[in-house]
């Protein structure tokens, strides 16, 4: 596979899911296109393995929980100065689930995000995160309890989430 092919297969999934994990549209551009561009540089070795979109998602991930944590830093330091945050979006359909996906710690919000966003198999997600299998089923289970906590949904909506 020729690096324009990955490119264009693989870029328009890197937003969706670096949207997912920020909630920026801004930042998810930045990230998607900062990892194509660590792809791009080691394109001989991302080539040769296995799975490079497992790889490419791995980056994407990492920087996205990057930019989750420089921005959380951000807040506190505008909080601790007065400042307001920045004015947030009107609801839209999936809004305050993945808002409350963002709010999960790292590991449980990536997991999340591969599992339903990405369609990945729990197997599949162990090896994008490199993670046991068992750890991967954790996380989802521990995510998957915090956001019925956080959506307000009952024991007997659980199914549907």
């Amino acid at each position: 596979m020729e690096f324009d092919d990955f490119f264009r297969a693989e870029q328009p999934k890197m937003v969706t899911l670096a949207l997912a994990l920020t909630g920026v549209p801004e930042a998810a551009r930045d990230i998607a296109q900062e990892s194509m561009v660590k792809a791009y540089r080691a394109w001989p070795s991302v080539r040769a393995m296995d799975r490079p979109g497992a790889w490419l998602r791995r980056v994407t991930i990492n920087a996205s929980m990057s930019w989750h944590r420089s921005h959380r830093r951000e807040r506190v330091a505008i909080a601790r100065m007065g400042g307001e945050g920045s004015a947030e979006q009107p609801d839209r359909e999936g809004q305050q689930f993945w808002a409350a996906v963002r709010a999960l710690p790292d590991r449980q919000r990536a997991v999340v995000a591969l599992y339903y966003l990405e369609d990945q198999s729990v197997a599949a997600t162990a090896a994008a995160l490199d993670m046991p299998e068992g750890t991967v089923k954790t996380n989802l289970r521990m995510a998957r309890a915090a956001l019925a906590a956080a959506l307000g949904v009952h024991d007997d909506e659980k199914g549907s989430m």
